[in-house]
Parts: structure tokens; C-alpha cells; sequence
């Protein structure tokens, strides 16, 4: 089969289309013979230091955190999935290829209505929001949630969720075109960062949740509009790691912060998003209330400038790989 393999450390042009045996399925596990694979930053954060992220210096990696397409083969303990089901999944690496080898509890069925393709878009953006915003978050119906970088995949994806959710909604974008376009998609308020303050504007808002993937000095202009009993969530440090917190404002406030990887979470806890998930969102994508943003589509040998597009943060939504 063929499969983008990250040879080293660096900038995109470390991917490269290789010929690799097929992966051996085994007896927990469905192959599937994948149609379209979704962009995760997480793909760039590995790409750029194999040595730390990946599986060491010696070997190559394929990358991919999310897959969509037909199960053509099923293990000898898999008994809920059958040769020929359409699904979408997580993977924690391997989907930039034409086959990928799954656990087949982190299987989800396509959506009603929805493409095989556009599927690829979905799994690990809503299986981070759930993980995050409501499972370590414990966000509640009528309570108010803020996403730094609405347009992003997780923000197009968490926003509709806790819209659907009965929660009222908040975001930060970096263009007129973007705070347009999540007005369109009925997000309550948005602030363009490069013309107004958040941390000003929204000074009274008592927000409840926030999940925050820029770091640096967002930490204490989040820490300012919390409401009582706030919960601040990390997933990434875009603009720094590093952050200052004024202890007071914590301990005034009785907040909460925390954060995490869903990567390397356990496959026993990626089992439970998933059936939390099939149980609480599948049926607002099947009844519309949800629907994926896809920005671009790339061919599977094009994958080093699905990542430059990725890295300019000039999309909306999702970018994915098909492997036509």
C-alpha cells in the first residue's frame, strides 16, 4: 500500500510517499481500506520532532489521528463490526495510508446524510471536545463556553457542539472573513483579537468553560473572565507554553485548570469517548443540528501542502487527505 512516512525531523517536505507492507491485523482490531484521512496539529507537532513525539530517531512514522472508510477485513475477537461497514475512527498514528488497523471499539458509524469522506473530519475533533470541554470540563446546559481560534477544526466542531448543547457561545478568531464566517454559524459572540480586547470586551460575562490552545499570556486574560467555579482546559500552547496565573484570582474564584493529550490516552478511555459520543452527538449530526467544515481536500501524495495549509492557519474547518 501507499502511505506518507515522516523520514525525519523538520518543515513538510520530511513527508514523503513511500510503498509499506499493509498493517497486521490483530485479533481486537478491523481493517480498514481508508478513503479519506483528516490534519490534526498534532500531526505537525509529531512531524517537526519524531524524536520525542514519534517513535524514535531510527524509524519512520506514518502520521494520521483520524481515518473514514469501508472495514475489509475484522479480527478474530471482533463480533459488533462486519466486512463492508462504513465507519469513521481515531487512530493514534497511521492514517496517512490507504490501509489502517483500528481498534474496533473506536469505530463510529457514519452519520446519516453525511459523506464517507467528509467523516474523516470528524472523529478527532469532537472526541477532543467531548474528552475536554465535557467530560474534564463538565460543561452544563445554559452555561457559557469561550474557544480560542473558533475556525479552527476543534473550534468549528466544539462550537456547534455546546451550541446544540444549549450553551451560549464565545470565540476569538484573527480576520473579519473568520468572525464573519462564525456569526454565519450562529456562534453568540465573536471578537476579532487583532481589533479588540476579549479580556475587555467580555470583562463582566462570567464565562464558565474555556478551552484555550494558545497559551502564553491568554492564561491570565482568561483567568480575569471567569465566572465562579470557572474551568480553564489546555489542549496546546500555539503561542507559548509558559504562562503566568495570578494565584488569587484562583483561589477567589474557586477555578479549576487542567488539561490534556488525547493522543496517548489509554485505549479503555478512548473506548468510552466513543460510546459517550455515539450516544450524545451522533444524533445531532443526524439530525443537522451538526454538520463538519471542510476546507480543502489534498490527494494523499500531496500531504506536505495539506500541511503547509495547515501551518498558515489561513483555513476554516478541516483539511483531510483522500486516497484516491
Amino acid at each position: 500500500m501507499k502511505a506518507i512516512h515522516i523520514t525525519r525531523s523538520g518543515g513538510p517536505e520530511v513527508l514523503e510517499l513511500q510503498e509499506t507492507p499493509k498493517p497486521i491485523l490483530q485479533k481486537n482490531q478491523v481493517l480498514i481500506k481508508v478513503v479519506a484521512a483528516g490534519i490534526n496539529r498534532s500531526d505537525v507537532i509529531t512531524r517537526e520532532n519524531i524524536e520525542t513525539y514519534g517513535k524514535g530517531s531510527l524509524q519512520t512514522l506514518i502520521p494520521g489521528l483520524e481515518v473514514s472508510g469501508v472495514i475489509e477485513e475484522i479480527g478474530l475477537e471482533v463480533e459488533e463490526k462486519k466486512v463492508g461497514d462504513k465507519v469513521c475512527s481515531l487512530i493514534p498514528d497511521g492514517g496517512y495510508a490507504e490501509y489502517v488497523a483500528v481498534d474496533s471499539s473506536h469505530c463510529l458509524r457514519i452519520p446519516d446524510g453525511m459523506s464517507l469522506e467528509d467523516a474523516a473530519g470528524i472523529v478527532e475533533t469532537v472526541f477532543t471536545v467531548w474528552f475536554n470541554v465535557f467530560i474534564l470540563g463538565k460543561l452544563q446546559p445554559g452555561e457559557k463556553l469561550l474557544i480560542h481560534g473558533g475556525t479552527s477544526g476543534i473550534g468549528t466542531m466544539g462550537l456547534q457542539m455546546a451550541k446544540a448543547w444549549g450553551c451560549e457561545t464565545y470565540t476569538t478568531v484573527g480576520s473579519a472573513e473568520k468572525a464573519e464566517f462564525s456569526r454565519k454559524m450562529s456562534v453568540d459572540h465573536v471578537i476579532n483579537y487583532k481589533d479588540q480586547a476579549f479580556e475587555e470586551v467580555w470583562k463582566n460575562k462570567k464565562i464558565d468553560v474555556i478551552l484555550d490552545m494558545i497559551g502564553g499570556d491568554y492564561t491570565l486574560k482568561n483567568l480575569a473572565i471567569f465566572n465562579k467555579n470557572g474551568r480553564l482546559i489546555f489542549i496546546n500552547g500555539m503561542q507559548n507554553v509558559e504562562s503566568t496565573i495570578n494565584i488569587l484570582t484562583v483561589m477567589g474564584k474557586s477555578l479549576t485548570i487542567t488539561g490534556s493529550f488525547l493522543k496517548p490516552q489509554p485505549a479503555e478511555v478512548k473506548t468510552q469517548i466513543a460510546q459517550e459520543v455515539e450516544k450524545n452527538i451522533w444524533p445531532m449530526f443526524d439530525s443537522k443540528k451538526i454538520y463538519p467544515i471542510i476546507f480543502k481536500t489534498f490527494p494523499l501524495a500531496e500531504a506536505a501542502d495539506a500541511h503547509r495549509l495547515m501551518e498558515s492557519s489561513d483555513h476554516i474547518g478541516k483539511i483531510l487527505l483522500t486516497m484516491e
